[in-house]
């Protein structure tokens, strides 16, 4: 097999298009211009020998995008590069490896902060990429992450998303905001009625699994069409963007689910219902699937791929198509799944002759007992043509499937970071993983084509998604001392060394070697925090899985890491209006009290379980060292509340802001508020999606908590019933979900971080001290 016809797909259908029928770097000098517009007549683009023809070769030789910076006798920065995802790569290269200056997730865009006179280069800085693709997002992710991280981005927003991604070098992303508007249209042309459609769409915190097959309806209320059309407005611009940027979209096909009333349109339909998903009510689950070899499921494709490309162009020939997410196959014979992947694929084609068919292993891992190899293999090979799949190893930093199907089985595939469920926000990496291993597998397999990013949720460690999007362009596994050192210099906008940049450097290198460096995978992703979770004297610690919460590095190098953090900011005054201080400073904060709630906890369970105190003694100490948990949760709580990243209010106040009226506003804080709690009408997967948020602690998990010590102090140990608390909560719980604040923020008045954080170190020194 060879690369050239799957790679011709990226870099040749963006060629043709009208919306690229302007300059080559365009796209990056408006970039330039949106960033750094102070300094966009000091930069010159040029594409160099353009990648433009179907690359030639092995997977083994896999094409490479290169760029070239250098400094011009005029004082300007030239960088050279034969696409335009290269120009930006190189601009990116500058910008933070020479100038220090960045965008970052939440903080923002700093590009602006560079120095007046930009940096002379003494030699050209030059980079080639090791695989054609850099990807970001996933059909879990992409979907997942519009639903935990951006299900109420505003344009603004996903501006800064996509410039963020762009100067990282990604070159292929999905794009599946707004995709309701196309099932509608879709279902609408074949007869289906308003009511019949609404019974199917899932709400904007849910989307993602009602296109997985998982959901189907919203348990808050019909989806507001006036939600859908704005949407589909947002689509057109991200795409339009991504394609400026040197992106090719990646667009959802039809994967087979539909209304039940289908059956009503098409009395003769072969289709069968999915299986039950996490407990939910079969009202909003056991999703009616669309057999592919009947021949409705070709025509809703045909429409489907249509009424997408009316809607956005010839944008694309990269299709993503998930239908056995956590789903098992109606058969596990191999002629069946090896016929409804090679009808599927048929269907793809017939929309689309040049399709490429995207698809995450998710579910090979998640359901491994299921997806034996034969099975897995039989399916994979349902598509004739290896270049017609691309295949997203979603996990192969924790739970790579590569190896054990062989490459799979020759169809292309990308190595991804996933790292992140659920929009967990417990500091975490395996450094060594991303970048060792990529590297081996790169050399190991012959059809690898990509590396990617993949997490569900957004919400963190950053530095470990910059790092596999940055080994995208080294051919070695990338010196991760010296890359966080160039990170850091960049994040703070380090020009000159002096002791506070020692303290920053040092903070990141204690972290580096221990919390970004866990080589234990039975925890396999970001941990989360036990304060989190609903209250029990069993089964909180030392959970593990893809949502652990265990600690797998010695708990003192995360204090010690703080307190070289805190320390630069005494050393000097002015990073307290540092954005990127403020922000790390509150996370390794957060942190640190979030591992010292583990003990206070421990404290209290064995005082319940083990103690030989009288009811009243026992009481009264549960009273005390219930006193302490709390008002460690307090300071916890206030140190959150100084950053609007890490505010509940933040996230109800986008989506109520992203309504067009107030019963719409209504809704969506309900979708807001369900997702990272209940996660289902009547607590499906609770907790799943926790935050670390002020306002969330305070009203949420605080009443939690007091209410499990109330519990403990009036329960003799003998009769203690998990399930009986647990459901004492659920009502109280839902009618937290069903609060709404009417556009009010929470936290009107927060104190400034440096006033609020002598509370937590005191609180700190207290537990340790205990």
């Amino acid at each position: 097999m060879r690369v050239g016809s799957l790679f011709s797909a990226l870099v040749g259908v963006a060629a043709g298009l009208s919306i690229r029928a302007v300059k080559p770097s365009a796209g990056v000098e408006a970039l330039v211009q949106r960033r750094l517009p102070q300094h966009a007549g000091l930069f010159q683009f040029t594409i160099v020998d353009p990648i433009s023809q179907p690359a030639t070769g092995t997977f083994g030789q896999n094409v490479s995008e290169s760029y070239v910076v250098s400094s011009l006798n005029n004082g300007k920065i030239h960088i050279q590069g034969n696409t335009p995802s290269a120009l930006l790569s190189g601009l990116h290269a500058y910008l933070s490896e020479e100038a220090h200056v960045d965008i970052w997730w939440y903080i923002g865009s700093q590009l602006e902060n560079a120095h007046r006179q930009l940096p002379k280069l003494y030699a050209p800085l030059k980079g080639s990429s090791v695989v054609p693709y850099r990807y970001y997002f996933n059909t879990v992710a992409m979907a997942v992450t519009t639903s935990y991280t951006s299900a109420f981005w505003t344009w603004e927003d996903w501006e800064l998303q996509l410039d963020w991604m762009a100067l990282r070098g990604v070159n292929l992303a999905l794009a599946w905001i707004g995709v309701e508007k196309i099932f509608i249209e879709v279902f609408k042309e074949v007869g289906l009625t308003d009511a019949e459609i609404a019974t199917f769409l899932s709400g904007p915190a849910f989307m993602a699994w009602n296109n997985f097959g998982n959901i189907q309806g919203s348990w808050g209320g019909d989806l507001p069409i006036s939600w859908v059309d704005s949407q589909f407005a947002l689509q057109k611009k991200i795409v339009a963007r991504m394609v400026e940027l040197g992106m090719t979209p990646i667009l959802p096909a039809f994967p087979g689910f539909a209304p039940r009333a289908i059956s009503r349109v098409f009395p003769n339909i072969t289709a069968a219902n999915g299986s039950v998903w996490e407990g939910f009510p079969t009202q909003y689950t056991a999703d009616t699937f669309i057999d592919p070899f009947d021949p409705v499921f070709e025509q809703l494709q045909k429409s489907f791929i249509a009424k997408q490309a009316e809607a956005y162009g010839n944008v694309t020939r990269f299709y993503t198509l998930d239908q056995f997410n956590e789903n098992n196959p109606p058969s596990g014979e191999l002629d069946y799944l090896h016929n409804v992947s090679q009808n599927t694929w048929k269907t793809l084609k017939a929309a689309d002759p040049m399709a490429v068919w995207v698809m995450q292993g998710w579910l090979f891992t998640s359901n491994s007992a299921f997806w034996t190899n034969s099975r897995i293999q039989a399916f994979i090979e349902g598509v004739p043509i290896n270049s017609d799949m691309l295949i997203l190893d979603l996990v192969s930093e924790s739970s790579p499937q590569w190896q054990r199907t062989n490459s799979y089985y020759g169809k292309p595939w990308v190595w991804c970071e996933l790292h992140g469920y659920g929009g967990n926000m417990g500091l975490y990496g395996q450094v060594q993983n991303v970048t060792v291993n990529s590297i081996q597998a790169l050399s190991a397999s012959k059809s690898l084509v990509g590396f990617g990013v993949t997490m569900e949720g957004q919400e963190g460690n950053e530095v470990m998604y910059d790092l596999i999007l940055s080994q995208a362009w080294s051919a070695k596994p990338i010196d991760t001392e010296a890359y966080f050192h160039d990170w850091v210099a960049a994040r703070y906008s380090i020009s000159k060394k002096g002791p506070a940049s020692t303290s920053l450097y040092e903070a990141w290198e204690t972290l580096r070697t221990s919390v970004f460096n866990n080589t234990n995978l039975t925890s396999t992703g970001v941990p989360k925090s036990i304060m989190e979770l609903i209250p029990s004297i069993s089964g909180l610690v030392n959970r593990t899985g893809h949502h652990p919460t265990s600690i797998n590095y010695n708990p003192a190098s995360m204090v010690q890491g703080w307190n070289y953090l805190y320390k630069a900011a005494q050393q000097d005054p002015s990073l307290w209006a540092n954005p990127s201080y403020n922000y790390d400073l509150v996370d390794f904060t957060r942190q640190v009290l979030a591992n010292a709630f583990i003990p206070l906890y421990q404290q209290i369970v064995a005082t319940y379980t083990k103690s030989r105190l009288s009811a009243k003694c026992r009481g009264d100490a549960l009273k005390k060292q219930g006193q302490q948990l709390i008002k460690l949760m307090t300071v916890y709580d206030a140190v959150l509340s100084t950053d609007k990243n890490f505010r509940l209010d933040t996230w109800i106040s986008a989506a109520r802001a992203s309504a067009s009226d107030a019963k719409t506003a209504d809704f969506l804080e309900y979708e807001a508020r369900n997702q990272i709690t209940l996660w289902g009408p009547s607590g499906q997967i609770s907790d799943y999606a926790s935050k670390a948020w002020s306002g969330l602690v305070s009203t949420y998990y605080i009443p939690r908590w007091e209410k499990f010590i109330d519990y403990l102090v009036e329960t003799e140990p003998a009769k203690y019933n998990q399930t009986a608390f647990a459901a004492s909560l659920l009502q109280w719980e839902i009618n937290w979900t069903n609060q709404k604040t009417g556009g009010k923020l929470q936290n009107n008045a927060v104190e400034k971080l440096q006033t609020v954080l002598p509370g937590a170190v005191k609180v700190w020194n207290a537990v340790s001290a205990a």
